[in-house]
């Protein structure tokens, strides 16, 4: 995975949080609010403190119990005045981190979605669906609670610990700046550890992405997974995946509890001290019983602090790991991009011309074997050339790099005269359309499958496309139609209904090039038949190169090119490439005679 990890910070830091600075930018008004409100709620709660010493001093040492009464009222109505105050900031300071943690999480989470989705083929060579959607889903839940939450504690109880030490500090200087002297020593070994935390939380996430993995590729292949009972093997390894996530995360917790508790008691016996000094100075006359009270309050405020930032310490740490990977996926650079300046390639009111010159090219993953070596075709507008050969010929291939998913290592590539990498990806792909050997069906209607690569089509053409695909007969009998919900991957409908609908979509689409890989392989004689003739309808006019290992329903094409190892080998009509008796001849003698 490509990524500029030079430039960020180090893997697991709580400076992977600064990653997140892109999306919270939006939201500067959002932030100042929450900070203003963050900042009046720990003030109020500061302001407590002073006003029970005015209890304690002013309203229960009065000899007069009709002025001891009417103080403590006034006291009482000025704390509860202090208590509203606070509920009031506490609510709105909730509301905006709360809403800016779901603004920021639902941003990032599109944001990695639409870059994973532009990313080229060579990049989900090396990842893999499952993990990606782990990142999506329990990454960002681990960032919305860090945003939305954590930090908004952690920076309320810094401000409330901070303002507590600097009053305990000025009311008590010496005795304070031992408790400080103190605490720096409790700080020191809590950074170190809390690297372990890190690496344990960063260790604990993949463990989790590990399992989604496994569970997102057996969930797609169910049919073949049942097939071969491989039930039980498959379970026990998504158990043996989450068992090894169990265990990091309970190596992580068990750190994490360690720190906290580490924390805690090294803080309170810190702050125990002061307080004891605080007792001594009221026994000896030195401060009175409502400094008393205002210090031990503080005192109790300071020690909560420290105990709510061990903990959001600890979700800091685990959301830098989350931030971490998300910042991979979103840092990660397909390999295939759109030129910068690209060319304006007029779409041809007929066919596509198409030319590959000398093309060699080799998968990423198999560098050592050519896909396609030395690879000439020219293709007139409105031809129809069939490709044919044995499986690994470059057929294939050679869909894959006109689609522009791979770039060849050497040659050239031009469709209607303009270098492919000089066209926007959009603009070479939308004049291009592709019926796959697997038809792709999705968690959609008949109709919004039809018309996804018209968005825009009206009813009445999806039902044309539909057809001259001979889908027609067969939606309109489903129990609602075209609006009739066909599953996940289309479950509900045979394998030669998928197809058919995977035709009309291309047929939709319109485009000047249609490339047709197998496109009637799922089909039963009388199905392939008729789609067969509607092909024939679709392709007069434009531009059609198909992939075919059954020969017979390429014999009609204006030029069949034989593939082998990656190079042309003959090329001509069916009769004169049988008349040849090379390649192609006994390819469909064997399939002829059978």
């Amino acid at each position: 995975m490509a990524s500029s990890a030079s430039n960020r910070p180090g893997k697991g830091s709580p400076k992977s949080l600064s990653g997140l600075a892109p999306f919270l930018r939006p939201y500067r008004t959002q932030i100042i609010l929450a900070g203003v409100f963050l900042v009046l709620a720990a003030v109020t709660t500061l302001i407590f403190p002073i006003a029970l010493r005015s209890l304690i001093d002013g309203g229960l040492v009065s000899s007069d119990k009709g002025e001891q009464t009417m103080a403590l009222r006034d006291h009482f109505v000025a704390l509860f005045g202090v208590a509203v105050a606070l509920g009031l900031f506490s609510a709105a300071r909730f509301y905006t981190v709360s809403w800016l943690g779901e603004r920021v999480t639902a941003d990032l989470r599109n944001a990695v979605y639409a870059h994973v989705l532009r990313q080229s083929p060579v990049f989900f060579e090396t990842t893999q669906t499952g993990e990606v959607l782990s990142r999506l889903t329990a990454d960002t839940t681990l960032v919305q609670t860090v945003v939305g939450s954590s930090l908004s504690m952690g920076l309320r109880n810094a401000v409330m610990g901070v303002g507590a030490l600097a009053m305990l500090i000025w009311t008590n200087p010496y005795v304070m700046v031992q408790v400080l002297g103190i605490l720096v020593l409790v700080v020191l070994p809590s950074m170190w550890f809390g690297r372990r935390v890190r690496k344990l939380s960063r260790a604990s996430q993949d463990r989790v992405a590990d399992s989604s993995a496994i569970a997102a590729e057996v969930l797609n292949a169910i049919p073949v997974v049942q097939s071969y009972t491989a039930e039980a093997r498959e379970s026990a390894r998504f158990d043996a995946s989450t068992d090894s996530a169990f265990h990091t995360a309970v190596r992580r917790t068990k750190a994490r509890s360690i720190l906290v508790a580490f924390i805690i008691i090294a803080t309170s016996a810190a702050l125990l001290w002061g307080l004891y000094q605080g007792t001594q100075a009221v026994l000896h006359g030195d401060i009175t019983a409502g400094h008393l009270g205002q210090t031990v309050v503080y005192v109790i405020i300071l020690a909560s602090a420290a105990a709510v930032l061990g903990e959001v310490y600890g979700d800091l740490l685990r959301a830098a790991g989350a931030t971490e990977r998300l910042m991979e996926l979103l840092h990660a650079r397909s390999v295939i991009e759109s030129p910068a300046a690209p060319i304006d390639a007029p779409v041809p009111a007929g066919g596509s011309s198409v030319r590959f010159d000398s093309v060699t090219f080799h998968y990423p993953s198999r560098p050592g074997v050519p896909a396609l070596r030395d690879f000439d075709l020219a293709i007139t507008p409105g031809e129809t050339v069939a490709l044919v050969g044995s499986s690994g010929a470059g057929k294939s291939t050679v869909f894959q790099l006109l689609l522009r998913y791979y770039d060849p290592q050497s040659g050239g590539i031009s469709l209607d005269d303009a270098p492919l990498g000089a066209v926007s990806l959009n603009a070479l792909r939308e004049r291009i359309g592709l019926v796959p050997q697997d038809a792709i069906i999705f968690s959609a209607t008949a109709f919004e499958n039809i018309r996804y690569g018209r968005p825009d089509a009206t009813a009445e053409e999806v039902r044309a496309a539909a057809r001259a695909a001979f889908a027609d007969d067969f939606l309109r009998a489903l129990p609602e139609g075209y609006d009739t919900f066909l599953g996940e991957r289309g479950v509900r409908l045979s394998g030669g209904q998928r197809q058919r609908i995977a035709i009309a979509r291309a047929m939709l689409k319109n485009p000047p090039l249609l490339l047709l890989d197998e496109a009637t392989s799922a089909l039963d004689a009388e199905s392939e038949r008729m789609v067969q003739a509607a092909l024939e309808s679709a392709m007069s006019g434009r531009t059609t190169i198909v992939i075919a290992h059954r020969l017979a329903t390429v014999q009609k094409a204006d030029r069949i090119v034989v593939l082998d190892h990656g190079g042309i080998v003959e090329q001509g009509t069916h009769s004169s490439l049988v008349a040849r008796n090379g390649v192609y001849a006994r390819l469909a003698a064997l399939q002829f005679v059978a």
